[in-house]
């Protein structure tokens, strides 16, 4: 009967292999599994349903696809001896190949060497901002370690991986430790958590901005959508106020009214207090200026359906079709009269521009001033 098995390596380098014994090795039984043209050692992380839990989960799994390698048989005292005599040398390794690197002068960084259990193979872990030219540099290797050589290209974070620590909660860090997926985060996670964006207080070891930030930030969002935007204007049964800050822990709104007093109310009474006075929805305009917009939009629609009223009598004046109904002529010189009335008294509410507006326009146009006397240039 086959069994799926995960053995991890160094680095926290994890594979899939299949296990065709009947009894299984145990939980962290050292074991000798198929490696790149050679062999390899490694310890059992997981196995049965949890590993195939895994498989299709972690980020290294198969899905459900089978395992191509197996684990060939439970690693002797020997072979566990012989493996911790090759991992004491990854480190003289690495330091080795730094000093090519610096001899070609190389953009890049060695951050680990990883020989393989047989050593027909040496593999180093780099990292580097643009990509690099190293085919010089595994000859030079490949001449030095009489091995095969393989560089691998890796991230900031899957560096930190490999390389283990204590992060700043006292914790191993989560992507060594447990997390399958090294996701990206971007500034928007900590801006919606409200947190300092200080680099040095939100980034981890690795320069790149912490891991964790994505564990709660589906419960920020979630919370804020249950809270009136801060900034808005909310109409409550004391009139207008704006929200000045949301407490989602504590489910508290600060809201300012227009006299300048702040009050700080629970949302769940906020709603209360809404749907008591009859009023509606908590949000009605997001800003002061958005309103005054809504506002500058339905005198706009007012003057587009008073401007259509006036067209229709005076087509009804001049002999064509009437809009009116059949009313007299004055019925319409009743409304056109309290039509330019409702024109007159809107006029001074619109918004002026920056020289005034359309006011004395046409007599500019004319040469003439509003009074009807000369024109006269100021000389400003």
């Amino acid at each position: 009967m086959s069994h799926l098995i995960e053995v991890a390596f160094k680095g926290n380098r994890k594979e899939f292999f299949l296990w065709e014994a009947d009894e299984p090795p145990r939980v962290k039984a050292p074991v000798i599994v198929d490696a790149d043209r050679g062999e390899d050692l490694g310890h059992v992380h997981a196995l049965g349903g949890l590993a195939e839990k895994r498989s299709r989960g972690a980020a290294h799994g198969l899905g459900d696809a089978a395992p191509s390698k197996k684990v060939r048989r439970v690693a002797s005292t020997d072979d566990v001896r012989r493996h911790r005599e090759v991992r004491e040398q990854d480190e003289d390794a690495r330091r080795k190949a730094m000093e090519r690197v610096k001899a070609n002068e190389l953009l890049m960084k060695i951050s680990d060497a990883e020989w393989q259990w047989d050593r027909k193979k040496l593999t180093f872990y780099f990292t580097a901002e643009k990509r690099v030219d190293f085919r010089n540099l595994v000859r030079e290797l490949a001449a030095m370690f009489r091995t095969r050589i393989e560089l691998k290209q890796i991230g900031v974070r899957d560096e930190a991986k490999r390389l283990d620590g204590i992060g700043r909660c006292g914790r191993q860090y989560c992507s060594s430790s447990w997390l399958p997926e090294l996701r990206p985060v971007n500034l928007g996670v900590a801006k919606d958590q409200r947190l300092s964006l200080n680099p040095s207080q939100i980034s981890g070891a690795c320069g790149r901005l912490m891991c964790c930030l994505r564990y709660e930030h589906e419960f920020y969002v979630q919370q804020r959508k249950r809270f009136p935007k801060e900034g808005k204007l909310v109409r409550t049964t004391r009139g207008d106020e704006k929200v000045i800050a949301n407490d989602i822990f504590r489910e508290r709104v600060t809201l300012r009214g227009g006299d300048g007093e702040t009050r700080v109310i629970p949302l769940a009474e906020l709603r209360g207090e809404l749907e008591t006075g009859g009023i509606g929805p908590l949000v009605m305009h997001s800003t002061v200026e958005e309103a005054e917009a809504v506002d500058q939009r339905g005198e706009i629609e007012e003057d587009i359906e008073l401007t259509q009223v006036i067209d229709g009598i005076a087509e009804d004046e001049n002999g064509h079709a009437s809009t009116n109904g059949g009313r007299d002529s004055e019925d319409s010189t009743t409304l056109t009269e309290s039509a330019d009335a409702a024109t007159e008294a809107r006029k001074p509410h619109r918004r002026r521009g920056r020289r005034g507006g359309r006011r004395n326009r046409a007599g500019r146009e004319r040469g003439d001033t509003g009074d009807g006397g000369p024109s006269s240039s100021s000389g400003a």
